[in-house]
């Protein structure tokens, strides 16, 4: 449980509890067994909130906003929407055209608080749990079926080396300016892959670098072929990984560092479990079916250090599943 305070001085502190030690045969986690290799799920006394100071820094890897993107995601999909609807990532491309650049730190910082490594799940009063991959379905239009991608069971069909694009231009301005092609004229199979490359980078994964890493070349390559391979579960494996590592950096005596990953979908999930809980505000909802996009628009714009609180009491009201 997470307790925020405040001192007479005015500063906000808060202290986790209970802990392993004398109080471990009244308070142990009796579900799972006692492991000395590994920090329990509460160990960190105190928590300076002072790592509200910085959020943009912190959430730096979060998407772009669209306006960088959008001129050549319009064209692209001018001569490709077909081949993403064959493929089933039409509807999901539809998401890099809304606000998910946006985010309320409070709420995913604290959200974060509750994510325990051990049992890869958040743990609130009510039990475990996690996004379930039919929630994943229903946020981005993403199949919760298909083949398991992995890097090495798919052959590079298509040589890297017969795709024209430019390395060194790997910054995500720079790699939009160097493949977005003329006005008039087709998009070709190195466009298309370039700009699925940039897209799995920038608007699904989320790279820290913030640039496009070659990585992703045959998963764009795969996607450029309309292989049928079930992304949904590849994204809900990668904001697993992504909230481990993001716990973690939580504990560091430096504090959090450019959080990246698919957080964005955490934040779209977070707005559709407290919607009703906290009456969350959303705007004209946008010309799109898709759930994602509606969600965009409940990301609260207030950022609030005395938000945190909020959401911790919210986290902790989850007393039975629903």
């Amino acid at each position: 449980v997470l307790l925020p305070f405040s001192l007479e001085s005015g500063s906000i502190h808060a202290f986790l509890g209970p802990f392993a030690g004398q109080n471990k045969k009244r308070f142990g986690n009796t579900l799972l067994p006692e492991d000395s290799s590994t920090l329990p799920f509460i160990h960190s006394p105190e928590i300076e909130l002072t790592l509200f100071g910085d959020t943009t820094k912190i959430f730096r890897a979060f998407p772009p906003v669209k306006d960088r993107h959008s001129s050549w995601l319009t064209r692209v999909e001018a001569s490709m929407h077909s081949e993403w609807k064959e493929t089933g990532i039409f509807e999901f491309i539809q998401l890099a055209k809304f606000d998910l650049h946006l985010f309320d730190p409070q709420m995913l910082i604290s959200a974060i608080f509750f994510w325990n490594r051990e049992t890869r799940a958040f743990e609130v009063p009510c039990g475990f749990f996690f996004p379930p991959l039919l929630d994943i379905a229903a946020i981005t239009g993403l199949a919760p079926i298909g083949d398991r991608f992995h890097p090495d069971a798919f052959e590079e069909e298509i040589s890297i080396k017969e795709i024209s694009i430019s390395w060194d231009k790997k910054t995500y301005l720079a790699f939009i300016t160097a493949h977005l092609g003329q006005p008039g004229t087709p998009v070709s199979t190195s466009e298309h892959i370039a700009f699925l490359m940039y897209w799995l980078s920038a608007c699904v994964f989320c790279t820290p670098s913030l640039q496009v890493p070659k990585y992703y070349y045959i998963l764009a390559q795969t996607l450029h072929s309309k292989k049928k391979i079930c992304l949904s579960k590849l994204l809900l494996a990668s904001l697993n990984t992504c909230l481990d590592e993001a716990s973690e950096s939580l504990f560091r005596e430096s504090g959090p560092r450019n959080l990246s990953g698919p957080l964005w979908l955490l934040q779209l999930w977070l707005n559709a479990i407290f919607e009703k809980k906290l009456c969350l505000l959303s705007t004209p909802t946008p010309i799109c079916e898709l759930e994602g996009a509606r969600l965009t628009t409940l990301t609260p714009w207030k950022r609030l250090v005395d938000n945190f609180a909020k959401y911790v009491g919210a986290i902790l009201s989850f007393t039975e599943f629903t």
